[in-house]
């Protein structure tokens, strides 16, 4: 390393003398400004950084002439001067050029040497090139390595330091810390942290109330620099307050919230009640039962639906009263159910699960759709129709949109309904339903109860067009009448008897008129075979 020689000056300020900030110079060559930094830096602290005249007289009395003078720690940087042990930019009023300096002869010249001991302008400064050699003038701090009890800043000066201590702190090394009065409330809870000692700088206390009574002033006070606590002392007064979302209705025997007071809560709609329904100040000054507070009903959580998404915004909480879910698919998916649902005051949600779904033709529809880029993308458009006794409910074309949804709405198919059919009078109906319940493609078949004839079609079917094919049959009871003495009929006076013998004839043993009596009386013969042939010969009678 070579030797150096050093130079120490102690001196008895207002502060207390700790040591002494010492200069070191090489006596054994020559260094570039990088190897004179290097070299101050590996066995002292740095290159020397000058504070004031003081210490520039001091060193320009104390080192011997060097025909080359010595580095110091300044440096242009970004255009800058700048002490490089520090990182701080060099100010006007610490300024100490020669005359005519900085020059920045050849544009090279970014580092800066002293002039000791020249004949002219000594003590002053010149910018050099770096590149040139010259002595290393290097110091030792004295602020090494934990000075002012690290609560104020060490400044360097010739053979001591001082410390300038940081707001809270006082004395020669800032050991000393500023005190406050000591806090004593009453009536309310104080709770302190104490980092430098009870009641001094930096010190904090938090205050509170009990259960049912109101803080009146901050909430947390601080010890200051100046020794002042940053507010008064709070106080506490019995107070009872409506829960958010709620309403209170109380009743005062002796004044308002004293003793004797009772308070009744409720909730606004979509909030339970949590805590007591009512409560009472007692003669302790404290109320009674726990604290009460209003809490947003709750729904099931939702999902996203498979290749979908879901965007939720929560006005009281997750998934809670007033919540609303915004439902959306991914392209190629037609979302089919409601686009959002909200939250109820009865913790249910509005509207159904919604799902994605390709887009594809309805249940008894057609789907035709025309591609501009690729399938179900961006510009494709699907149009919709329906088969024969179906209606298309929702849009009939639908169009991706650069968003990736679909325009209109969802689209179906719905069956065409008839009028609803009934049984005639006296007899009855079976229908067989295809697509629902009398609706396009249902068949009803009509029968009458014995004794009665049909009249009209057998079965009708609704069309396509929502009417039924037919007309709506009746059940009618037969009439006859006959002149015959042995075949009362007092009614269609104009028959002839002549066809009704011939039916009981078919239908019996019998004889013309006139061929003698029967061997059974026709009213008998009628009652037995009635049923089995009046269809067949009741346009006889008709």
């Amino acid at each position: 390393v070579g030797s150096s020689y050093f130079l120490a000056l102690s001196c008895t300020l207002l502060w207390v003398e700790v040591g002494a900030w010492t200069y070191h110079y090489s006596d054994q060559g020559d260094y570039t400004w990088e190897q004179a930094r290097n070299y101050c830096q590996t066995f002292f602290t740095d290159l020397v950084a000058i504070q004031n005249q003081q210490e520039i007289e001091y060193l320009n009395r104390s080192l011997p002439y060097h025909a080359r003078y010595y580095w110091i720690g300044i440096r242009k940087l970004g255009g800058v001067w700048t002490w490089v042990g520090t990182r701080k930019a060099l100010t006007k009023e610490a300024e100490n050029w020669a005359l005519g300096e900085p020059n920045n002869r050849r544009s090279n010249q970014d580092c800066v040497e002293i002039y000791i001991q020249r004949p002219q302008q000594s003590g002053k400064w010149n910018d050099e090139p770096c590149s040139r050699k010259k002595k290393a003038l290097c110091y030792r701090a004295s602020c090494q390595p934990f000075p002012c009890s690290q609560r104020g800043e060490c400044v360097e000066t010739i053979g001591s330091y001082r410390c300038e201590c940081y707001p809270g702190f006082h004395g020669p090394e800032c050991a000393e810390v500023v005190q406050c009065a000591e806090l004593e409330p009453k009536g309310v809870h104080m709770n302190c942290s104490h980092p430098y000692g009870d009641f001094s700088y930096n010190s904090t206390c938090e205050f509170r109330c009990q259960e049912g009574f109101e803080r009146r002033g901050a909430g947390m006070l601080r010890c200051l620099p100046s020794q002042e606590w940053s507010a008064n002392i709070p106080t506490c007064t019995g107070r009872a307050c409506a829960p958010a979302q709620g309403e209170m209705s109380c009743s005062h025997l002796h004044g308002d919230f004293t003793f004797g007071s009772t308070c009744a809560f409720s909730c606004q709609m979509g909030f339970a009640l949590m805590g007591a329904q009512s409560r009472e100040c007692t003669a302790t000054g404290t109320w009674t039962g726990d604290t009460t507070r209003c809490e947003a009903i709750t729904c099931p959580v939702l999902r996203a639906p498979d290749q979908g998404e879901m965007n939720c915004s929560h006005l009281h909480g997750d998934f809670t009263f007033g919540s609303t879910c915004a439902f959306s698919c991914q392209t190629g998916f037609v979302l089919m159910g409601p686009q959002s649902r909200e939250c109820t005051a009865m913790g249910t949600w509005t509207g159904n699960t919604p799902h994605c779904e390709v887009l594809s033709a309805p249940d008894q529809g057609e789907l035709d759709c025309s591609h501009l880029h690729r399938d179900f993308a961006f510009g494709s458009t699907c149009a919709f129709s329906c088969q024969t006794g179906f209606v298309l409910m929702g849009s009939q074309s639908r169009e991706c949109t650069a968003t990736g949804t679909w325009t209109g709405d969802a689209t179906r198919c719905e069956v065409i309904v008839c009028p609803v059919l009934s049984a005639p009078a006296q007899g009855e109906m079976n229908c067989s339903h295809l697509h629902g319940d009398f609706t396009f493609g249902s068949t009803c078949a009509f029968f009458c109860q014995t004794g009665f004839v049909l009249m009209g079609p057998q079965s009708r079917e609704c069309t396509a067009m929502g009417a039924w094919t037919g007309d709506p049959p009746q059940c009618k009871a037969p009439q006859v009448m006959s002149r015959h003495p042995w075949l009362p009929s007092p009614h269609v006076p104009t028959i002839s008897p002549v066809p009704l013998m011939l039916l009981l004839c078919f239908i019996s043993s019998c004889q013309l008129p006139g061929a003698g009596p029967p061997k059974q009386r026709p009213a008998e013969l009628l009652s037995h075979s009635w049923e089995l042939h009046l269809q067949l010969h009741v346009h006889l009678f008709l």
